[in-house]
C-alpha cells in the first residue's frame, strides 16, 4: 500500500537549513537578475538643505563610468525629490526613502527596462 507524504523544497544556506526564507531568496533572485543601486542623500538636520549631491552606488546593474548621463539624471531626480519634500517637515526619513525607492525604480525601468533593487539611505547630520 503506497502512501504519499507531503514535501516541499528545503534550502541549504551556509550552515542553515530552511524552507521559510522566501523573502531572502526573492531578494537574492532580484540581485542576481538586475543588481542594486544605493542612493545616499546627506541632509543638514537644522536647515533641511542637502549637504552634497546625492551619492549613487551601483552593483550588478550598470557600470557607472559607462553610464554617466543616466547616473547624473538619477542624481538630479533624487536631489529635486529631497529639496521639494522639505526635509524640515519629515517626521522621519521613511517617507522620503520610500519616495526615492519608488521614483528611482520607475525611472530606471523606463530608461533600462531593468528593475534593480533600490536602497535609499538618508543621513541627517
Amino acid at each position: 500500500m503506497a502512501k504519499k507524504v507531503p514535501s516541499d523544497y528545503v534550502f541549504v544556506d551556509g550552515l542553515g537549513v530552511s524552507d521559510t526564507q522566501h523573502i531572502v531568496l526573492r531578494d537574492r533572485q532580484v540581485l542576481a537578475e538586475d543588481g542594486m543601486v544605493v542612493v545616499i542623500a546627506t541632509v543638514d538636520r537644522k536647515t533641511g538643505q542637502l549637504i552634497q549631491n546625492p551619492d549613487i552606488i551601483s552593483r550588478g546593474f550598470v557600470f557607472l563610468k559607462d553610464n554617466k548621463k543616466l547616473i547624473e539624471e538619477m542624481r538630479h531626480k533624487v536631489k529635486k525629490m529631497v529639496v521639494d519634500s522639505n526635509p524640515l517637515t519629515w517626521a522621519d526619513t521613511n517617507e522620503i526613502k520610500n519616495n526615492i525607492r519608488d521614483k528611482v525604480g520607475q525611472f530606471l525601468y523606463t530608461k533600462t527596462e531593468k528593475r534593480p533593487m533600490v536602497l535609499p539611505v538618508v543621513i541627517e547630520v
